[in-house]
């Protein structure tokens, strides 16, 4: 990936506000409202979307933008499974899309989408600051009902450099050829917190280094500034000039990670897409680093 000036990653309720009140000249602008959470929330992210969502936006299923074959959950769709999805949400080549989602934390599962556009060739794509919990608590304008959208036509290539397979991790535990960051909090890294899924059990990569995803937000929910970023990286030894993968428990909050480096201008963060589960699942037990049970078959 060339080093090229940088879309800006994050748009301020403000800047969304203004932009909704007064179209402006430019390219025009997509809301999609990407929330997902774990099924032990007993959260239903449809029905939240239906109930209350910023006036425009659409509602992004993660689980069904996705390669339905795969025994993980929502790895990477193809490009034309993405297209047909995005177009359908009213997204075409020309527009700014911004991404949000409903989650405590302010910003949860949006970086997941963010990171899929770009992955997908779509450059002009941000992520609403602070997510719904920041627009809500500013008391601005909410819609409810279903979207009405007009298709688009969308055009998406995978650029396979964005993505990390299980055969790169393993060779990469010898080869040491990238730093490879994790973003679960720190008891499921370390072995001592249950995973969220059945069957699996907690620890880490070897060779991987911890930064919860929640250590790149304020305790507002808005995102930490660059300096503070660059900061978290620098306390974890992390070299931002060197190579740099992220991974998580299955493919979501790891991208804070590449949001995180991309605020501090490193644009080229890849993500192992099958994570912990698939690690998990296809290693060898000695390759699953745990204070805890750790995997014994």
């Amino acid at each position: 990936m060339a080093q090229q000036q940088l879309f800006r990653a994050l748009v301020s309720a403000q800047w969304v506000t203004e932009a909704l009140r007064a179209p402006r000249a430019g390219p025009p602008l997509q809301l999609l409202d990407a929330s997902w959470y774990l099924p032990k929330l007993g959260r239903d992210a449809r029905r939240e979307f239906e109930e209350r969502h910023i006036p425009g936006a659409a509602f992004f299923d993660l689980d069904q933008c996705s390669d339905r074959t795969s025994p993980y959950d929502h790895m990477l769709p193809s490009a034309a499974q993405f297209a047909e999805y995005a177009g359908h949400l009213g997204v075409g080549a020309g527009t700014h899309v911004v991404v949000y989602d409903a989650s405590d934390q302010g910003m949860y599962s949006a970086p997941r989408v963010w990171w899929m556009f770009r992955a997908f060739g779509h450059r002009t794509v941000s992520l609403l600051d602070g997510g719904l919990r920041h627009w809500q608590h500013l008391g601005l304008p909410l819609s409810s009902g279903k979207s009405h959208l007009v298709p688009a036509d969308f055009r998406a290539q995978l650029d396979p450099a964005f993505i990390k397979s299980f055969e790169d991790i393993k060779d990469n535990i010898e080869s040491r050829t990238f730093q490879v960051v994790d973003a679960r909090a720190a008891g499921r890294y370390r072995g001592t917190e249950p995973e969220p899924r059945e069957g699996i059990e907690p620890g880490h990569i070897p060779g991987t280094v911890n930064i919860p995803f929640t250590d790149f937000l304020t305790k507002e929910g808005l995102e930490k500034s660059p300096e503070e970023i660059q900061l978290l990286f620098q306390e974890k030894k992390v070299d931002l000039s060197q190579p740099l993968v992220a991974t998580c428990g299955s493919g979501v909050t790891a991208c804070h990670v590449a949001l995180g480096a991309y605020l501090c201008g490193k644009p080229d963060v890849a993500v192992y897409d099958g994570s912990w589960v698939e690690w998990y699942m296809r290693a060898q037990p000695e390759e699953v680093i745990s204070e805890g049970r750790g995997k014994t078959h």
